[in-house]
């Protein structure tokens, strides 16, 4: 990682670095996984937001599995975090970046991601946008493979540009990647 961070300020373009949170012998969809992800996101984040590696913008998955939310007002036995667990982990992560970063869709829905977003942005987390494919288009696949082409178009052209829309509607609290700079240059200036 160093190295291309090296290659990237040479060659002076900006070094996007994708970090994907997994365990080698948990499902990363998986309950136990949804136990420590909290921990391994934000180990990640702190440690890839050391100047040696040169990032620019880290692109990081939420620190918690929406999946295992605690429904509103009722615990379930698969429920891993309550609502205010998880903006603490949002909080807790989002504390860890010392470099601009974006959140990964990492392929939920539409409505689980837009769900997520909410919750990052009642966290006060201070992220700057999203990546997100599969969270705008999975649904067109079986429109795809049962209606062909055209039907894809179609629903692209509707359903699909909700989507994005919907995520955009969300990014109200997002934060411009170089505000994050500018807030570090203000802090280490001399006054």
């Amino acid at each position: 990682m160093q190295r291309v961070g090296e290659e990237c300020a040479a060659e002076d373009v900006p070094y996007f670095l994708e970090l994907v949170a997994y365990h080698d012998e948990l499902d990363e969809k998986g309950r136990e996984f949804a136990v420590l992800k909290p921990e391994v996101v934000t180990r990640g984040v702190e440690e890839f937001s050391k100047p040696q590696y040169r990032v620019d913008v880290l692109k990081v998955g939420v620190p918690v599995n929406m999946a295992f939310l605690t429904a509103q007002g009722r615990q379930s036995i698969d429920s891993v975090y309550t609502r205010e667990e998880a903006k603490e982990h949002f909080r807790r992560a989002a504390a860890a970046a010392r470099k601009p970063f974006i959140y990964l869709s990492e392929g939920v829905s539409n409505e689980t991601f837009g769900e997520t977003l909410k919750l990052a942005a009642e966290a006060g987390a201070h992220f700057s946008g999203v990546l997100c494919g599969r969270a705008t288009w999975k649904d067109g696949v079986p429109i795809f493979t049962t209606g062909g082409l055209s039907a894809l178009a179609d629903w692209l052209a509707d359903q699909g540009v909700k989507n994005i829309q919907r995520v955009n509607a969300l990014l109200g609290s997002a934060k411009p990647w170089f505000s994050f700079y500018e807030a570090l240059d203000k802090s280490v200036s001399p006054q």
